[in-house]
This record gives C-alpha cells, structure tokens and sequence, in this order.
C-alpha cells in the first residue's frame, strides 16, 4: 500500500511541475515602462553542455565604415525570486565611443549594429527554459549559439 501511494504522490508531483515547467513565462514580469523584454527559445540539443549563448546587445546607428564603435553598459543577472529562473536586463545603453581615424569628410555613413563592448557575454544553454533579457525601447537583443568542437589531446612534451 505505501509503495503504491508513494508512486501516486510521485506521479502527482511530475505532472505539477509539468504544467509548471509549460508555463514558465509566469515566472517573467512585464517589462516597465521604458523597457522592452526579449525571449529567445533554444532548441533542444543532445548534448546542451557542450553549447553556449552569446546575448549581444546594441543599437542600429548611421556611423561610418572606417572607425570601430562600442557603447557602454553592462548586462546583470537576476534570478527570479521563488522560480530560481535567471532573467538578464541591461537597464541603461551607456555613452558610445570608438576609435578616431581620420575619415575622408566625404564618405557617407551607413546603417551599422553597434554593440556593448566587452568580452562576449556568454550563457548556459538550457532549452527548458527561455532566454529572457529586459533592455531599453531603443535598443536591440542579438544572440549567436556557440558550441564546442571535439576534445583534443596534448602530446606530452
């Protein structure tokens, strides 16, 4: 008798945190006013550790081709209270800059993505839950999957 309870209590509990795990948008509030929230779906993967995700945050600006550009800022991690789900927010484009080389006066400027400068902002790559970023109305949320080639072995010396 207590074995069949126990797998009923079981089965009971897989199917709540089913349902919970289908709607885990819940967990993720609305952005505030001024903000926009971004969510990325990941597909599964076979092997999900041996993948990353880059969130690359920027804004389209008309700038010339000549110089390299990055603004300011810096993406923080929060985890959701009572979920223990991460959500990433960058709550301010900072100032951009970039290099000062001497452009013919003449060259026309062209639509380009300028991101936040800084190493890669990389996160693990989990498919059961979405990649959710909270960032200004302004600016745009890229990503790009990274994954892992085969391990290689260093000949001794």
């Amino acid at each position: 008798m207590k074995k069949k309870s126990l797998f009923i209590g079981i089965l009971v509990l897989a199917g709540a945190l089913s349902l919970r795990a289908g709607d885990n948008m819940k967990a993720f509030p609305p952005a505030k006013a001024g903000m926009v929230r971004y969510v990325l779906y990941l597909p599964k993967q076979d092997d999900e550790s041996a993948f990353k995700v880059e969130l690359i945050v920027g804004k389209t600006v008309r700038l010339d081709k000549g110089n390299r550009y990055f603004f300011a800022g810096e993406i923080k991690k929060e985890i959701i209270q009572g979920w223990g789900f991460p959500r990433y927010i960058l709550g301010k484009l900072g100032p951009m800059a970039g290099t000062r080389m001497a452009i013919e006066p003449n060259t026309p400027k062209v639509e380009r993505f300028v991101a936040l400068g800084r190493e890669p902002y990389l996160i693990r790559y989990n498919s059961r839950l979405p990649v959710v970023v909270y960032v200004p109305e302004d600016v745009e949320v890229r990503y790009r999957i990274w994954s892992a080639g085969d391990t290689l072995t260093i000949k001794k010396d």
